[in-house]
């Protein structure tokens, strides 16, 4: 069953957005311009999930999610003793992308905050969204393990389209893959997080 939630606008991280940007030490005009940019970002932002809890099953010394073969290392490390896992895509929306796409004609400076405002919002959207589901976990007494995405490690890009046949990602959030393996909306991440029992 896939399910979809819209969630609160998580906590605003500043020091991971001056990461992102690649901004060091402290400096009154990047602050201002970081509160700018949140303050023209926060109405057209969107935080929206879809996902499903799959069963993990070895076959022939393959690993599969669900009906999705897992051929990696780093899946296999990650989920490590789960039964069960998360698979998830989540999207902070359109109209982001939007705004970016304005700047980066007009104010390149603005641009890259921007970009890096997309980026500290789409990871606190999995953390709030990965805290929810760890939550309602424990109460059947399990819990969730650390999660991974396609890129990461040697968890193929390719995987994406199987996540996004599963997830139905257009129709539930919106979210389309590109033939490039792009994702539109570009502030957007579909991960993997094992389920454990304890």
């Amino acid at each position: 069953m896939i399910r979809t939630v819209n969630l609160e606008a998580p906590v605003w991280n500043r020091r991971e957005i001056k990461r992102y940007a690649r901004i060091q030490g402290a400096s009154e005009e990047y602050d201002k311009l970081i509160d700018t940019c949140i303050a023209e970002s926060e109405p057209v932002l969107s935080y929206r999930v879809c996902y499903s809890i799959l069963p993990v099953r070895y076959e022939n010394d393959a690993l599969y999610l669900g009906n999705i073969a897992a051929d990696s290392q780093t899946i296999q490390k990650a989920i490590r003793d789960a039964e069960e896992v998360l698979l998830f895509a989540a999207t902070i929306g359109a109209p982001f992308d939007g705004l970016i796409r304005r700047y980066s004609r007009i104010s390149p400076s603005k641009a890259v905050i921007l970009q890096a405002i997309g980026a500290e919002r789409a990871e606190s959207l999995c953390d709030s969204f990965c805290e929810m589901i760890d939550t309602e976990l424990h109460e059947s007494g399990k819990r969730l393990l650390p999660r991974v995405s396609p890129g990461y490690g040697d968890i193929a890009l390719l995987m994406q389209r199987e996540i996004f046949a599963v997830l139905d990602c257009p129709r539930k959030i919106g979210l389309t893959l590109e033939d490039s393996l792009l994702m539109s909306p570009r502030k957007s991440v579909t991960a993997i997080a094992g389920i454990v029992t304890g």
